[in-house]
């Protein structure tokens, strides 16, 4: 846990160091809203080469470079979640690095340097923001909820259209942030009670997987039909809001 904590804010440490001036414009296109900066990049690099170091017989994942080692325990990594906040100089982005035994997460840190904030959990060891124990949001009336849908040009706008209709109908607050990693962690800490999204990928989730469960969160089965290789849909919410979603349009029900 030390160690993972330790890489993954040296890693913050050198997305800091690169970020974009606001205004400036620091990034490019893989595909329609899909950003990649130099910084992504190298901070995946140097999070390979540190865990190849440190933990020699597991293997890496990366969101740039795939899956580049094997072994029994893998690192899957998000160099810079929020990468179109990031490439404009924006606060809201992380670097997201979880420990898995084959589907399972073990380990996850979240770190929002811009943010001073670590967010880490390991399983059966207790979720931890800076420090001191988390526990998602006791609510249980939407009327009183804020819910983050995140959107991906995977599916179509009709989609996310009927998931906002949705959301509001149920009287909820809704909004966005561009990070699905810190948009699930905010269900965990208990600054928001929802978070949903119709595709997702196991980079940007695997270390929230394990901060959601350990925070008390519920959350979707995002392993089910082969998630971890083809991403999944996701909803994570407070306990109290489990059944209220339970059936939102074209997402799994939170366990």
């Amino acid at each position: 846990m030390d160690a993972a904590m330790d890489l993954a804010e040296r890693a913050g440490e050198m997305a800091m160091s690169m970020r974009p001036v606001p205004g400036a414009g620091g990034g490019k296109l893989k595909g329609p809203q899909d950003w990649v900066t130099e910084a992504d990049e190298a901070v995946e690099r140097f999070l390979s080469d540190e865990l190849a170091v440190a933990f020699p017989s597991d293997g890496f994942q990366g969101e740039e470079g795939g899956v580049s080692r094997g072994g029994s325990l893998r690192w899957v990594v998000d160099p810079i979640d929020g990468t179109s906040n990031y490439a404009r100089g924006g606060a809201r982005f992380c670097v997201s690095l979880a420990c898995m035994e084959g589907d399972t997460p073990l380990i996850g840190v979240v770190v929002a340097p811009a943010l001073r904030e670590s967010v880490w959990a390991w399983r059966g060891g207790g979720a931890w923001r800076n420090g001191d124990r988390i526990r998602s949001a006791d609510t249980s009336d939407p009327k009183q909820a804020i819910m983050e849908v995140g959107w991906s040009r995977r599916r179509p706008n009709a989609d996310y259209l009927a998931l906002c209709q949705r959301v509001l109908a149920d009287g909820c607050g809704l909004r966005q942030g561009g990070s699905g990693a810190l948009g699930l962690v905010d269900v965990a800490v208990g600054r928001q009670d929802g978070y949903a999204e119709l595709h997702i990928n196991l980079w940007d989730v695997a270390a929230a997987l394990v901060i959601l469960r350990e925070a008390g969160a519920k959350v979707s089965d995002f392993l089910a039909n082969e998630g971890a290789t083809k991403g999944n849909g996701i909803v994570a919410c407070a306990p109290g809001l489990a059944g209220v979603w339970s059936d939102l349009p074209g997402l799994p029900a939170p366990v």
